[in-house]
């Protein structure tokens, strides 16, 4: 069984993950840790916990949730894993960064790729891979049917959706994203997003006013 942590972070109050096992070994999702005292609170956490990081994911590659890429790879030797579909949008991440006047430490280059149906396996727990685009042209949902729960990025939130004017980005996309993937799972299934707090499926099927269930009451 997966324990769910969750920082919250960085100048954009982004939600970075960490999923543990029964025996101390975890997996990052998007670390968007910018700020020295965040950094440190994320690696006291894993050292007081005694945690083996084995896995390092991204949801998608905008610059928020990928802050500290680089610092988990280094600090525990793993690969950086991502669907092939962002590779454009980690490539121009740092530059985006410049934009906001946001520098940081450029991401590794990820080490395998994430497809649509794979098994990130962690001991006997497992998270899916569901591509989920329109925010970012590869962003990736990973849900975990056992324990009911899927880390969405920033595809869906709480009575609101992503932005999908980034380069990449498509509204009619993100919908059909939200609609055919993310609201066919059931609807007790809890959504961490990657800001805000969390929901379920079926909570945003009835009151989400940009993807209703019934398409004939969406928000104008």
């Amino acid at each position: 069984m997966f324990e769910i942590k969750y920082f919250t972070v960085n100048p954009l109050q982004e939600n970075s993950y960490v999923l543990i096992n029964d025996k101390k070994d975890c997996i990052i999702i998007d670390p968007g840790y910018y700020y020295q005292n965040e950094r440190d609170e994320f690696l006291q956490f894993i050292r007081d916990n005694g945690l083996n990081v084995a896995r390092l994911l991204n949801t998608h590659c905008h610059f928020d949730h990928i802050f500290s890429n680089q610092l988990v790879a280094k600090t525990f030797n793993v690969g950086l894993e991502i669907h092939q579909k962002d590779q454009v949008v980690l490539d121009r991440a740092s530059q985006s960064g410049l934009m906001y006047n946001i520098p940081f430490e450029p991401s590794p280059m990820p080490a395998s790729y994430l497809e649509e149906g794979d098994k990130v396996i962690l001991g006997e727990d497992e998270l899916e891979v569901i591509l989920t685009p329109g925010h970012s042209p590869g962003s990736i949902s990973f849900y975990c049917a056992k324990q009911g729960f899927v880390i969405a990025g920033d595809v869906l939130f709480k009575q609101s959706i992503g932005r999908s004017d980034f380069p990449g980005g498509n509204l009619e996309v993100l919908t059909s994203s939200i609609r055919e993937k993310l609201y066919k799972l059931p609807d007790e299934t809890v959504v961490y997003p990657g800001h805000g707090p969390s929901t379920t499926i079926g909570f945003e099927k009835k009151h989400n006013p940009f993807v209703p269930e019934d398409p004939s009451t969406r928000f104008a």
